[in-house]
């Protein structure tokens, strides 16, 4: 994916995930994605709110 957008001239690449995610959240930290913000009860998941982080990797820097 990071290949064909850069192919593409995308510049910047975002996800969410759930904070409570931490295996994902280190998966992408890993991939090189960075956190910019979290988004507070921003999902309801089986009756309850959960915080997203907003990531992000810029490719050409």
């Amino acid at each position: 994916m990071e290949k064909w957008a850069e192919e593409c001239g995308i510049l910047r690449l975002e996800l969410t995930v759930v904070c409570e995610n931490q295996a994902a959240v280190g998966l992408y930290h890993k991939m090189g994605f960075e956190i910019e913000g979290r988004k507070r009860a921003s999902l309801l998941i089986n009756g309850a709110f959960h915080d997203e982080y907003l990531m992000s990797k810029l490719l050409c820097q």
